[in-house]
């Protein structure tokens, strides 16, 4: 880091009050000599005036200068700014008698007032040699006023100089030389406040930089130091056996309790202490780190095998578990410690960092176990961020896109709607179902730019059908918790919606009843509320699989039940099966809302699902969900010639899909 142009102006603002202050008398006793000096040669008035502007210009700048010190952090411009200001006017009140004297005439004045204007010159550039911004400003009135003094002589008409007139310039001679080697010898006190003033703030730098890379609070590197410290760790030749980096995640446990019960300082105390101890732990054979919280790394070098690395994590672990006395109080906390090793010189420290996130993760799910070693056999499949570009481009190229389940009314055979579903038309893998990707952008946390494109995509496709003469029915989306517990997230579908008003009658928002129970209940029932006044539909899906109650039943607005599939499964040979669904079409019927059933796949099912009364199902027994250019003949059939949907693609793909 180096220093800005402003800090180099502040630090020497410093130095050039230092410099005003320590020559104020000399200044003030000069300028009254001076001053004399015009008294007696006829310039009274002049004299009078010009010695009350030096006094109230020297105490205008002991006014600015006197909060000013040498050390402490850099001076705000505008004060700086300031000071350079007073110091500059200053000067030119200064200037003013040899401009006066100059006029008289007189050789003897003419060479008083080039001393004088001279010795200003000496004072400056002496005084302020290592202050380059004050030496060169200050010197352009100086200049100025030499040459205002030179045309004065000029243009004044000669007279004999008097005996009085040569003593004047005689002293002001002596004056001028003892000046001047006064002037010298404290340019040498100026170079030593100069360096004292760099000196603090090169300290200050220093501290800086040390704060924007350690944690304020233990002293530990913060975590892009760490980063940088630990991927210089990173082994540069193949040797697994004896140049393994391990990467240490610590996460603390019963932290929290005892932030809330003992305080803050409490706390504070307790990781000051697992610093400490890690630190020590650690020594030179690594570098330890405070992420955040309660979370700690470190990144060991020299690790030999997984067996090495679990009996450190779990040394470190029985390291922080022992007891910490704070204000004469027992305190103990435990840890859960995953740790990642490097398998080859190709490994990233993101890499192996995600690896340790996974098997801490475990540790802490593990009551038996504080510390797991992430092994890429036995752990899941994290999402990377090569990832997390390919499906942005896979939606942005509307290969992720919706397909259309229908929906049949079991009396006429016709399509009533259809649920958008999506599917991934991946290169390599071939048509891919939900499961495949969705936890991917969970965890990509892309829910929301997987939804919007996903819901305008169908939008545009129900206007689209409109626009040729074909109603599609109700089309519905599913729609994640996320958008409807937070604010940002119902606006943001709210503002999409409002761009397709002809579809939005026709659409209709799945939402299953466990997302009433998850969190923030009464803000999802007044997201719920305001898409319904919108005139979007609202249906209850999963129904039946035990998170709702009777009582969220009668709270809650909603204009559809779907039957979950699980309970449709057992139709024809689970009499409890039949018994539950035909309690659910009853309490549909008298909520006097429509039931779907979902995932009919026999005709034993359809049937028996007509003679309780079910007048709508989806399911493989009519149909998968199919592309949207399906689904448009479909409706052509259906519209132009009068015909019932018919099953004409039967399918591997499993049935109860989430889009």
């Amino acid at each position: 880091m180096s220093l800005s142009l402003v800090d180099h102006f502040s630090y020497q603002t410093r130095v050039a009050v230092h410099v005003n202050n320590r020559d104020a008398l000399k200044r003030l006793f000069a300028a009254m000599m001076i001053m004399t000096v015009c008294w007696l040669f006829g310039d009274q008035r002049a004299a009078v005036f010009w010695s009350a502007v030096i006094v109230c210009s020297e105490l205008l700048g002991r006014i600015v200068n006197r909060r000013v010190s040498l050390t402490g952090p850099p001076l705000p411009f505008g004060i700086c700014l300031a000071i350079w200001a007073v110091n500059w006017l200053t000067l030119w009140p200064m200037l003013v008698p040899a401009v006066v004297l100059a006029g008289h005439g007189s050789d003897a004045l003419l060479v008083a007032s080039l001393l004088w204007v001279f010795g200003i010159h000496v004072h400056i550039s002496n005084s302020y040699a290592a202050l380059p911004f004050f030496n060169w400003s200050l010197m352009i009135p100086a200049f100025a006023m030499t040459a205002i003094m030179f045309w004065q002589a000029y243009t004044a008409p000669p007279i004999a100089s008097t005996l009085l007139e040569w003593c004047a310039a005689t002293a002001m001679l002596l004056v001028y030389a003892g000046n001047t080697l006064q002037t010298m010898s404290a340019q040498k006190d100026t170079l030593v406040k100069l360096a004292e003033a760099r000196k603090d703030a090169d300290k200050r730098l220093s501290e800086l930089e040390f704060l924007t890379r350690h944690d304020h609070l233990t002293g530990l590197m913060n975590r892009r130091a760490f980063e940088e410290a630990a991927t210089a760790l990173l082994p540069r030749r193949s040797n697994r056996d004896r140049n393994q980096l391990g990467y240490f995640l610590i996460d603390l446990d019963g932290f929290k309790p005892i932030n809330d019960s003992y305080s803050h300082k409490a706390g504070d105390a307790v990781l000051v202490t697992v610093a400490e101890r890690l630190t020590k732990f650690v020594g030179n054979s690594g570098v330890v780190a405070r992420l955040g919280g309660d979370e700690f790394a470190t990144a060991i070098s020299g690790v030999r095998n997984a067996v090495q690395a679990l009996r450190l994590a779990n040394e470190i672990a029985t390291l922080i578990k022992q007891p910490i006395i704070v204000d004469h109080k027992r305190l103990e906390v435990g840890a859960s410690v995953g740790v990642a090793l490097t398998t080859s010189t190709q490994d990233s420290l993101a890499g192996i960092a995600s690896g340790a996130d996974q098997a801490m993760y475990k540790a802490k799910g593990d009551p038996g176990q504080v510390a797991f070693v992430y092994d890429r056999d036995s752990f899941p499949v994290r999402a990377s961020l090569d990832d997390r570009v390919t499906i942005l481009r896979a939606m942005q190229k509307q290969n992720i896109a919706p397909y259309y389940q229908p929906k049949i009314n079991l009396d006429t055979g016709f399509i009533e709607g259809f649920e958008a579903l999506s599917r991934w038309r991946h290169p390599t893998r071939g048509l891919l179902l939900p499961g495949k990707f969705l936890p991917y952008i969970n965890e990509l946390g892309l829910q929301t730019d997987f939804l919007m494109r996903t819901t305008g995509l169908v939008l545009q496709q129900i206007e689209d059908w409109l626009e040729q003469g074909f109603d599609p029915g109700e089309v519905s989306v599913n729609l994640p918790e996320v958008t409807l517990a937070t604010l940002s997230g119902r606006a943001a579908v709210m503002d999409l919606i409002e761009k397709f008003p002809r579809a939005r009658a026709k659409l209709t928002f799945e939402v299953t009843e466990d997302v009433f129970i998850a969190r923030s209940g009464n803000l999802i029932q007044e997201s719920i509320a305001a898409f319904r006044q919108a005139g979007i539909r609202i249906s209850l899906d999963d129904f039946g699989t035990g998170f709702a109650s009777f009582k969220h039943l009668r709270e809650l607005e909603f204009d559809e039940l779907k039957l979950d599939t699980g309970f449709v499964r057992g139709l024809g040979h689970d009499k409890a099966a039949e018994v539950l669904v035909a309690g659910f079409l009853g309490i549909g019927k008298g909520l006097g809302v429509k039931v779907i059933a979902e995932g009919v796949e026999t005709e034993t099912q359809r049937t028996l699902l007509r003679e309780m009364g079910c007048s709508v199902c989806q399911g493989f027994y009519y149909s998968p969900a199919m592309p949207s250019k399906e689904a448009r003949n479909a409706l052509w059939r259906q519209h132009t010639l009068g015909v019932p949907f018919t099953n004409t693609q039967k399918s591997a793909e499993g049935s109860g899909d989430a889009a």
